[in-house]
């Protein structure tokens, strides 16, 4: 640090000598008028830019607001011919909107809206989703439609989000008509919708080639003080060049940098810099060529000065530098054992320091005991050798122990006896700090095993389960990992065991926290117990475990034996009772085994599919194993591509409607229809609802599916009806999900039913004997609407004569079930009848399902039912099956 230092030091001295002082005002004078012309320089080249990007913009502005006002003056011929044609009709409106389209301006759509309703639009194609717009209800759009309503003015706004797709301008056009008494009277508003990207790209906002990056501000034609909504933020901020662009109603600002801003070098700078280079070379040279000839004859005067100057230093450095550095000089005759200390070794030895003579034995004496042998032997040795000597050994003066470093060597004068001249100096501190180093470094070897012992016990604590002392599943992330690893290198294979304890979280809840930990423990001793050794074994929840036993040389059919043999004995010694406090407490184990022994198997999802048999073994009862394989593999696969299907059919509208009829059971005649739903799959054709709708259920879609039949059936309803057809009724089926949805009741206003033509059936097993205070909002509000309630599948659950009181259906469906061997079984008849007697006492319409035979129809007659459906009178149908079947029962009966 100090070389560099003084190097620095040297170069300044060089430069701030006075034989340079003249060279040093030049060259200031230079640099100063050179950076003076630059910045000159730099002023005209902007004032030039500025120029130059100023009339680029003139050209934009020019471009924009022609294209702007030439769009709104055709949208205007088109307002000037709805007043004289106020009764337009969509297709004289496309004729006219298709010519205004037809040519080079950027409109992109046009629509009329009388009385503020949207009804006109051009092009229709895409945009069929905007016809009955209410502008007074659509809270983005109704402010602008009002203020042109109110104000009389055209009013432009934008850019905005298009519904279609990309951003545009909206023009709101007022259109005004004459009443027969000649007062204006307001018609509606025609929007104009500027395709903004191509009234850019034909303005030249977007040309490449364009040498100006540009800013657009004033949103909705708001000015100067308007939002940005074009360019960069960076063009605001960096000075631009601005103008004003006019508009039908208010006004744009434009702004503008260069491209690459205005910090653009001037073309010619380096041609001024070498100008100025040269002129200041031409100045420069002789100045210092003149004081660096000064400046030789003046050191060469020195010179001399400055050696004497040097060795007189060189003196009082050696002498600052034995005072300072504590160092003892001394010198030995070896003839006669006289000594020559200084003052510094009589203060080391503890003599005083008088310039007396001193003797060998003067040494010796002050030498510690235990080093005297080894100095002595070592001094004569380096004598004899006749080279140089260190050694250190310790002093004791006046009970004191002082460390003491010496450095000798020998050396002999012509005719004079050999010397030995050397140093001594104190090392104690040394020493000292050297001990005090070493009990620090033992003290931290001792807290270094300290800490890799509490490293481990961390390292432990964070791979094992604090519960049972079994790894976790960070742990088995860890072996499976390098399981992987050793799948994809050496071809290791192993199986993999998941098991979750049933029945225990009914002792976790009845006798306490404390029973369901002691299960787990004993759980943990019974899985440890039946591994082998390069097993390994992991608690991966609250009540899941997982083995990975690594697999053997064997077939599959061996290595799965194998694994099921493991799993009985799991499932058998699980299943034992376990005594805890008085109580047998029982449990049982589930579990899903999967391997990858076969090849091809991924070893990265044993896991997953470990977890999918689980899942299988959970659904079979419980209490048992379940392999993972390619019936379940296919099932899996077969329940994804059914699930992808469900998703696409719903966004296809493939789920249809199928109407069964209800027939009087007296008359036979037409009293409803019940609406069943259809998967009308492109490849499989029509699917009942027992192939979908499990999946459906999982999916989460059965509401929406719902809904969609819902709609469908209301639209039927009111073909049905304007044509004439007799159907006084359909019944609908509701989900118990979607009878848990807060927007249910909003959605049913929605659709204005008519009171008295929908019913909605309720699956009895399902909704019956619920305290859900939302499902039975939800129902109350549902017959506030007009909508009966049916419940659907009667004598299959578990409803009560009271939850009938409290509900108050309209109809009770006796399921097929009970319908069926009526014919066969006395005591079914009874049954049914007692059910209809129900019914009938609590004011409550009776329907049977599953009327399969007349045989079937009469009986139900005869025991009081009202209504009949089944196979016996009518298949399910299509809405326009239906329609033929009505209309040729009521020909048949007319003839």
């Amino acid at each position: 640090m100090s070389a560099r230092l003084e190097s620095l030091r040297s170069v300044v001295r060089l430069i701030w000598r006075p034989t340079n002082v003249p060279a040093v005002l030049a060259l200031f004078v230079i640099v100063l008028a050179g950076f003076f012309a630059e910045h000159q320089n730099r002023r005209v080249f902007e004032q030039s830019l500025r120029s130059e990007v100023l009339s680029s913009v003139g050209v934009i502005r020019a471009k924009i607001e022609g294209n702007v006002n030439g769009n709104i003056q055709l949208v205007r011929g088109l307002v000037a011919t709805l007043t004289t044609e106020p009764n337009m009709r969509q297709h004289r409106f496309a004729q006219l909107a298709a010519n205004l389209l037809s040519g080079d301006s950027q409109l992109r759509t046009i629509a009329g809206a009388p009385d503020l309703v949207l009804s006109l639009i051009y092009p229709l194609a895409g945009n069929e989703k905007a016809i009955g717009l209410d502008y007074r209800k659509n809270d983005a759009q109704r402010e602008a439609a009002l203020r042109a309503r109110d104000t009389g003015d055209l009013i432009l706004a934008g850019p905005v989000d298009l519904v279609q797709g990309g951003q545009g301008f909206i023009g709101r056009f007022p259109v005004f008509i004459e009443t027969r008494h000649g007062v204006p009277s307001f018609w509606g508003i025609v929007s104009a919708v500027i395709d903004r990207d191509r009234l850019y790209r034909e303005s030249g906002l977007l040309d490449p080639k364009l040498p100006i990056d540009i800013a657009l501000m004033g949103h909705d034609g708001s000015g100067a003080a308007g939002q940005r909504f074009y360019g960069d933020e960076s063009v605001t901020s960096n000075n631009p060049v601005t103008a004003r662009i006019l508009l039908p109603t208010g006004s744009w600002q434009i702004a503008a940098v260069p491209k690459g801003g205005w910090d653009v070098t001037p073309p010619n700078t380096w041609t001024l810099r070498l100008l100025i280079f040269v002129a200041g070379a031409l100045i420069m040279v002789p100045t210092v060529m003149t004081g660096r000839l000064i400046e030789e004859r003046s050191d060469n005067i020195s010179e001399l000065r400055r050696r004497e100057i040097e060795l007189e230093r060189l003196s009082r450095r050696l002498g600052l530098a034995l005072n300072s550095s504590h160092i003892g000089v001394w010198e030995l005759n070896t003839e006669d054992n006289s000594l020559l200390w200084d003052d510094r070794m009589n203060e080391l030895y503890g003599r005083p320091a008088d310039g007396g003579p001193r003797t060998y034995a003067d040494w010796e004496r002050a030498i510690h005991p235990e080093d005297l042998a080894r100095v002595l032997t070592e001094f004569p040795t380096a004598l004899a050798a006749g080279g140089s000597y260190q050694t250190q050994y310790r002093l004791l003066l006046d009970g004191e122990v002082r460390h003491v470093r010496e450095s000798a060597k020998v050396y002999q004068d012509p005719g004079e006896p050999p010397r030995i001249v050397g140093v001594n100096w104190d090392v104690t501190a040394d020493v000292e700090l050297n001990e005090s180093l070493k009990q620090a470094n033992m003290l931290t070897e001792a807290r270094n095993v300290e800490l890799e012992a509490a490293k481990g016990r961390i390292e432990f604590n964070a791979l094992h389960d604090s519960l049972t002392g079994l790894p976790n599943r960070r742990y088995l992330d860890d072996v499976l990992a390098a399981h992987i690893d050793k799948a994809h290198g050496e071809g290791e294979r192993a199986g993999l065991l998941h098991i979750d304890l049933d029945r225990f979280k009914q002792i976790n809840d009845t006798l306490g926290h404390a029973a369901g930990d002691a299960m787990l423990r004993y759980a943990a001793k019974v899985l440890t117990s039946n591994l082998r050794q390069g097993d390994f074994v992991a608690r991966v929840g609250g009540d899941e475990f997982v083995v990975l036993c690594k697999a053997d040389r064997l077939d599959e059919a061996v290595w799965n034996e194998r694994l099921a043999r493991l799993a009985d004995r799991i499932i058998e010694q699980m299943h034992q009772p376990v005594p805890y406090e008085g109580h047998e407490c029982r449990f049982g184990v589930s579990i899903g085994i999967a391997s990858d022994l076969e090849a091809g198997t991924d070893p990265r999802r044993l896991l997953v599919n470990a977890d999918l048999a689980l899942y299988r073994a959970k659904s079979r009862g419980r209490n048992r194993y379940q392999f993972f394989n390619e019936a379940l593999q296919a099932e899996i696969v077969s329940t994804k591509r059914i699930a992808d299907d469900i998703l696409s059919g719903l966004e296809r509208n493939e789920f249809v409607a199928y109407y069964q009829p209800q027939f009087d059971a007296a008359t036979h005649a037409v009293i409803g229809v019940e609406a069943l739903a259809r998967w009308n799959h492109p490849t499989e054709g029509l699917l009942a609802p027992a192939s979908f709708m499990k999946i459906a259920e999982e999916l989460n879609v059965v509401g929406t599916i719902d809904r969609m039949i819902l709609e469908q059936t209301l639209r039927n309803f009111n073909e049905w009806t304007a044509s004439g057809l007799d159907i006084p009724k359909a019944s609908v089926n509701v989900s118990a999900r979607r009878l848990h949805d807060e927007e249910l009741i909003r959605s049913l206003r929605k659709l204005r039913i008519k009171p008295g033509t929908i019913s909605f059936e309720l699956v009895e097993s399902i909704f019956l004997d619920e305290n859900d205070e939302l499902v039975t909002w939800n129902v109350e509000q549902i017959k506030n609407l007009g909508i009966d309630i049916e419940i659907d599948d009667f004598g299959t659950g578990y409803a009560s004569i009271v939850s009938l009181l409290k509900l108050k259906p309209r109809r009770l469906k006796i399921d097929r079930q009970l319908i069926i061997p009526l014919l066969r079984a006395p005591g079914q008849r009874q049954l049914v009848g007692s059910i209809i007697d129900i019914g009938r006492s609590l004011g409550i319409e009776v329907l049977a399902e599953g009327v399969e035979t007349m045989g079937h129809a009469k009986v139900l007659e005869g025991l009081g039912c009202h209504a009949l459906q089944g196979h016996a009178f009518a298949h399910a149908m299509s809405a326009a099956q239906l329609k033929n079947f009505v209309l040729s029962r009521k020909l048949r009966a007319a003839s």
